[in-house]
């Protein structure tokens, strides 16, 4: 089972690393996602950096076990964020399908290390 929490980590902290990156250096996708889901580009800033926030712990964890509990449990609230976020905009499954998988995983991993 370790090997496998290492690889979800791994998994988590590295996706979740390349989107904070892009909301921070302000990519046009991500630009374009926050303006059609009607949000501020300040909370795009504001999303990269919890995202980051919880990459970095989930990278942490590898080694002080501790560090993956908090770190999975930013990255799930932040991914029930955006799941609410496109459900608001009515989005179908297709463009919310990223954020709800990363969501779920996010949760498996804090339930793995409990």
């Amino acid at each position: 089972m370790t090997i496998f929490i290492w690889v979800l980590q791994g998994i988590l902290a590295a996706i979740f690393f390349m989107a904070a990156v892009g909301k921070l250096t302000g990519s046009s996708m991500h630009r374009g996602v926050f303006d059609h889901l009607r949000l501020p580009q300040w909370f795009r800033v504001v999303t990269g950096l919890v995202e980051l926030t919880g990459a970095v712990l989930l990278v942490l964890g590898y080694w002080y076990e501790t560090y993956i509990g908090p770190g999975s449990l930013i990255l799930g609230v932040t991914a029930i964020g955006g799941m609410l976020a496109h459900i608001r905009e009515k989005d179908g499954f297709k463009d919310a399908f990223m954020i709800v998988l990363l969501g779920i995983l996010s949760f498996i991993l804090l339930y793995l290390v409990r």
